[in-house]
């Protein structure tokens, strides 16, 4: 077997005629070799209640001294921090979160005299969001600050989706917030900067947008800071893309992901073989499978994300992921990928175990 071609926006698996029997024989062994699992290196300690969304964050320092943070979903939730190895950090882990859904990183947040790593994740019970300073993981705004305010009725104040954008260009922090029920009138996001006055955070909502099916709901978001572009599941519809910075504008870029899948689209996240080129995965629930596009889009269309491979996982019923190039320490030279599974569990791949012979790795 020969290794992958593009071929028509869709990577094959190069089977060679003749080396491998007749057509009807080489679609079986297409399928085998789909069917073949990716296997976790790791495999993190339970936790208490419901797995959601992870997060990593990249030490400075030490890259393999990364951490990863996942949400435990319940009206007693919290907040884990594991090693890359998958084993919970108990002085890091915080308790009491009222059923936190996504959790996502920012990184050199000004605050007073200091800049300041943090994680946030919404708080859907009381659709507030809780900042937290990492690696200590200490809150930086003490009960959180609530979002959706004003909106009419509970159900439109249900929080679930978050996600973090830094604009490169003029350092401003923003956060996007998501929720289980929302308008059909291309508001169903808002968008808020992170501000510091005094080292006290508050939240200035700059933008509400984004279009929305009214199918089922909208959880996972992510955001390419490098790109400048914002992307989240419309579950069972597709994948939405718009610009990050509210400056630009609220028009849909694209809408793509609309085939192929079981039944629920949902965690997205990024890896960057550079600033402008690399992989955007999202994950096929239902499937065990994540569906892997061009970041940068087409040569003559970057809005233009066509498939390019599925990757059938270990995963059970994934929801969140969340991915990175970065080399980090022995166990994972060419970063890692990182996924929910409804065991109270998160999986951690080697990124070349996922990429096999079709993707590519950063050097």
């Amino acid at each position: 077997m020969s290794k992958g071609k593009l071929i028509n926006g869709l990577w094959t698996l190069g089977i060679l005629a003749g080396a491998c029997g007749s057509p009807s024989q080489q679609n079986e062994n297409v399928t085998a070799k789909s069917l073949d699992k990716v296997k976790p290196t790791y495999v993190t300690d339970q936790v208490n209640h419901d797995t959601d969304d992870p997060a990593i964050w990249i030490n400075p320092t030490d890259p393999s001294q990364s951490l990863i943070i996942g949400t435990d979903k319940d009206a007693d939730g919290a907040l884990y921090v594991f090693n890359l190895k998958g084993k919970a950090i108990d002085s890091l882990t915080v308790r009491n979160i009222q059923r936190p859904n996504n959790v996502d990183i920012g990184y050199g947040l000004q605050l007073g005299d200091k800049t300041v790593d943090f994680a946030v994740t919404g708080e859907r019970m009381t659709s507030k969001l809780r900042f937290y300073s990492l690696p200590d993981m200490k809150e930086i705004h003490p009960e959180g600050i609530e979002v959706y305010l004003g909106e009419e009725g509970p159900e439109y104040r249900d929080l679930m989706g978050v996600a973090v954008y830094h604009n490169p260009e003029n350092k401003k922090h923003y956060v996007i917030a998501g929720r289980k029920n929302g308008p059909q009138d291309g508001t169903y996001l808002w968008q808020y900067e992170i501000k510091s006055e005094d080292g006290n955070l508050s939240l200035d909502l700059v933008r509400k947008f984004g279009e929305f099916s009214g199918n089922k709901e909208i959880e996972a978001i992510a955001v390419d800071n490098e790109l400048g572009y914002i992307y989240y599941s419309d579950e069972g519809v597709g994948v939405r893309k718009y610009y990050a910075n509210p400056e630009k504008g609220n028009e849909q870029l694209a809408l793509f992901a609309t085939e192929g899948f079981t039944k629920d689209h949902e965690g997205i996240s990024f890896y960057k073989l550079d600033d402008q080129t690399g992989y955007i995965l999202v994950s096929d629930q239902e499937a065990n499978l994540f569906h892997v596009f061009p970041r940068e889009g087409s040569s003559l269309n970057p809005h233009e994300h066509s498939l390019i491979t599925k990757i059938p996982t270990s995963t059970v019923s994934s929801d969140g992921s969340e991915t990175s190039s970065t080399a980090l320490g022995p166990d994972f030279p060419h970063g890692l990928f990182v996924a929910m599974s409804d065991d109270k569990t998160f999986q951690i791949y080697k990124w070349e175990d996922m990429a096999r012979d079709t993707l590519k790795s950063k050097n």
